[in-house]
């Protein structure tokens, strides 16, 4: 199961009485989507990423897709309401019964409050397992780190492989594997771009972090260390909240 045998104990005797909301916060190369799929695959509750819903609403041409497209076409924000029903929507889905991964929400201290009030209004009954409010997992790394994580970060342009130049670089400087094709670094990855990236986030994020910690519902774990030591802090977490939820 990758986070070891009482691990895995563990959190077979917690996916029995389901997970609870989660809510996966961290910096652009903290290792967010690696841990929520751990999560997904130990837990058997869906990753939910509001970008995909959204891409999802309007691909299908929905009466929330088309309004979230008149708003994404004039490159505005989608407005919180919108989000909110698109989000309300998704977690009204029966496979949320047991628990779920947000990816990508909430964004802001207003956006964590409505979802905090919209769980204890349609979803929150201590005579029901799974149905309480959000448990926070943020994944810290040292920007410095990040920096190394996220500017050495090459993608071969044939077979799509992923090499880092500082920390898992190719046999041949600059050239794939697999291939031998010249190695490319695609724009998000760019010096201006991730610092951009980074800054957003530490703006954006704090409030929310802040509320959470707040309520008492905020642990951090280390994201510097190896990605399984990563996930034995996350689901040992996870099972510690578990046992003392609602």
């Amino acid at each position: 199961m990758g986070v070891g045998d009482d691990g895995a104990i563990l959190m077979a005797e917690d996916t029995a009485r389901g997970t609870g909301p989660i809510v996966l916060l961290g910096p652009p190369g903290a290792g967010k989507g690696t841990q929520a799929k751990r999560i997904v695959e130990e837990c058997g509750v869906p990753q939910i990423s509001t970008g995909d819903l959204l891409r999802s609403h309007v691909k299908n041409e929905t009466e929330l897709g088309r309004l979230a497209k008149e708003f994404m076409g004039r490159g505005e924000l989608v407005p919180d309401q919108l989000l909110y029903d698109i989000v309300a929507e998704r977690l009204r889905a029966p496979d949320c019964e047991r628990g779920f991964i947000l990816d990508g929400f909430p964004r802001t201290a207003a956006q964590a409050g409505w979802l905090d009030a919209f769980l204890e209004h349609e979803f929150f009954d201590r005579s029901r397992p799974g149905k309480c409010l959000p448990f926070v997992i943020r994944i810290d790394v040292d920007y410095n780190e990040l920096w190394l994580r996220l500017t050495g970060r090459r993608t071969c342009p044939l077979c799509g492989r992923i090499y880092n130049v500082h920390l898992q670089p190719p046999r041949v400087d600059e050239l794939c594997d697999l291939d031998g094709s010249q190695l490319v670094t695609r724009n998000d990855d760019r010096e201006e771009v991730i610092r951009e990236r980074l800054l957003a986030y530490e703006q954006q994020t704090r409030p929310v972090a802040e509320y959470y910690q707040q309520k008492g519902r905020l642990v951090s774990v280390d994201g510097s260390l190896p990605v399984d030591q990563v996930a034995e802090q996350i689901f040992h977490a996870i099972e510690r909240h578990a046992r003392d939820r609602c």
